[in-house]
């Protein structure tokens, strides 16, 4: 009896491994899709494997052994040991006929479970190869009737409303670039821009002109007046619409009186390289303004010469220095530099015959007008960034001082180098650009800078030594802007002591301070309606000129000259 118990024990446990191999493989091969219909077919095989197990035990070991080779079968068919299908092989022996119909159902559907995920596979393998690959043809162009397309408006198609094809549009201007070369070096005939070819009255025009070779002696000493008298002359002056002259297009950037004490006579340098002659006295005061284009960028510098007036010197950033003869009618070249840019120019010498030239990029030139050529005697570098005004000390024309960005120097000439020239002094009161510096007209003792943090401020020069003192400290509003020039203020020729300058303040107005701070004058009225940047004063006359950025000129004057 214990062998037999021990081979029934041993069979039972064997076909109990068999089944649970069958209902694991069951599992592996049904799909996620079919788990209800797996769930069921895995229910069945239970309650079948549980009868099968419940009669095996009362079966014999005849019925044992045949159960034994039915579960190898049934294995060797799932684990896909034989190529053919194995379902007809089963041995069903020894179960009632439902079991074996069941059971049967049970491996032709994990058969069909099995082929049905392989195909599934191979099916989603495909559809992600189409995507992938690119389209076989491009996308059919919509067919055209009457060979038109899409609809499209009658502006596009260039019809009017009546069908009638429309005029071909004119071609665009093409724009050029803003480039302006250089004038030809060497002379150039005086041709007026804004005056017909009358040859009589231009002749007339330039005889006015040449005949102020000599300044009048009177009223030409040099000397102080009392501040109460100077004052009364300056309410004296007056503007009327017939001292209101359009003379340049663009912005004026410097202007000059002529020292005639029997006309009066105004020169203005524009942005475009104009150089315009105004002569208040000619009536009609039109026929009294000539334009000349000696220049191709800003004039920035204008001067009649101290020792001819006839001669009027003219500088402009095109790096070009030129002096216009009126007895000769032509602009003749004094200096030429191609490779820099001059900002400003005053004279060394009383009779004008050196100069000194300020250039935008720090540099200095000494020029001799008695040397045949257009070139320097001397360059220099200076310790500044940039320059822009130059001006020589009145009395020690040796020395000269230069406006920067945030310096100002005061230089001897006799110490220049060609290498790099250091400043005697250096004014550091200045916290941002400075538009100007200029020594007081009779004695040089004054310093004025007119500077963009909106102070101007006036130095004490009697004594040139190593340090100048700071006298005063004018508060008044410089910003002009992009649009304006900028503020320059400047001392009155006649009266050393007293400074004018253009202002932002309405009424638009010319203001006059004293060295001291005290406000003198202020110029104003109906026909002064725009910012006068540049002013100039007639050095023995009561004349004021200011010039605005639209090219028109505003001159004030006592009655008794009008």
């Amino acid at each position: 009896m214990c062998p037999k118990s021990l081979s029934e024990k041993n069979s039972n446990n064997e076909v109990a491994c068999k089944k649970t191999k069958i209902k694991k493989t069951c599992r592996r091969i049904i799909p996620p899709k079919m788990k209800n219909t797996s769930s069921k077919a895995e229910s069945t095989l239970q309650n079948s494997s549980s009868a099968v197990h419940t009669e095996s035990n009362k079966l014999q070991p005849k019925r044992t052994a045949d159960a034994m080779n039915l579960s190898v079968d049934v294995e060797s068919s799932q684990d896909g040991d034989s190529d053919e299908d194995t379902t007809p092989s089963l041995d069903f022996s020894g179960l009632s006929p439902y079991e074996r119909k069941r059971l049967k159902n049970i491996s032709e559907n994990a058969d069909f479970f099995a082929s049905l995920q392989l195909s599934e596979s191979a099916a989603r393998l495909r559809e992600m190869i189409e995507k992938r690959q690119p389209p076989k043809s491009k996308r059919k162009k919509p067919k055209r009737e009457n060979g038109i397309g899409c609809r499209r408006s009658m502006r596009l198609l260039k019809v009017d409303p009546s069908g009638v094809s429309l005029p071909a549009a004119p071609t665009p201007p093409t724009l050029v670039a803003d480039e302006t070369p250089l004038l030809p070096p060497g002379p150039l005939e005086m041709t007026s821009e804004n005056q017909e070819d009358n040859n009589e009255r231009f002749k007339g025009f330039l005889h006015t002109w040449a005949g102020m070779s000599k300044p009048s002696s009177k009223n030409t000493e040099k000397g102080l007046s009392s501040i109460k008298s100077y004052k009364a002359n300056l309410n004296g002056m007056v503007i009327s619409e017939d001292t209101v002259y359009k003379v340049t297009t663009g912005p004026i950037f410097s202007m000059a009186l002529h020292p005639s004490e029997t006309r009066t006579l105004v020169a203005v340098g524009a942005k475009f390289g104009q150089v315009g002659l105004c002569d208040l006295t000619q009536q009609p005061k039109e026929d009294g303004v000539y334009v000349f284009h000696p220049h191709s960028q800003p004039v920035s510098c204008l001067y009649f010469s101290p020792a001819n007036p006839a001669h009027i010197l003219s500088l402009s950033y095109d790096g070009t220095l030129r002096c216009g003869d009126f007895s000769r009618a032509i602009f003749e070249e004094v200096y030429r530099n191609e490779r820099s840019s001059f900002s400003s120019f005053d004279f060394l010498a009383e009779d004008a015959s050196t100069l000194i030239v300020g250039h935008w990029d720090g540099n200095m030139s000494l020029v001799d007008r008695r040397t045949p050529g257009t070139s320097y005697e001397k360059l220099t570098s200076s310790s500044m960034g940039k320059i822009r005004t130059v001006h020589v000390h009145p009395v020690h024309r040796q020395y000269f001082i230069t406006a920067g960005l945030r310096d100002t120097h005061i230089y001897d000439a006799r110490r220049l180098n060609s290498r790099r020239s250091q400043p005697l002094i250096s004014l550091t009161e200045h916290t941002k650009s400075i538009a100007s510096a200029y020594f007081s007209p009779l004695t040089g003792n004054r310093v004025v800078t007119t500077c963009a943090d909106c102070n101007l401020r006036i130095f004490d020069s009697s004594c040139i030594s190593s340090k100048i003192p700071l006298l005063t400290t004018i508060r008044h509003n410089t910003f002009t802007g992009r649009w304006l020039t900028r503020f320059q203020a400047m001392w009155d020729p006649k009266q050393e002591d007293c400074v004018i300058v253009g202002s932002m303040a309405h009424p638009r107005r010319v203001e006059i301070f004293h060295e001291t701070g005290k406000r003198v004058h202020s110029f104003g009225g109906e026909y002064l309606v725009s910012v006068c940047s540049i002013n100039a004063m007639h050095p023995t006359r009561y004349i004021l000129a200011g010039g605005n950025s639209s090219g028109k000129i505003h001159v004030f004057m006592n009655e008794k000259s009008c």
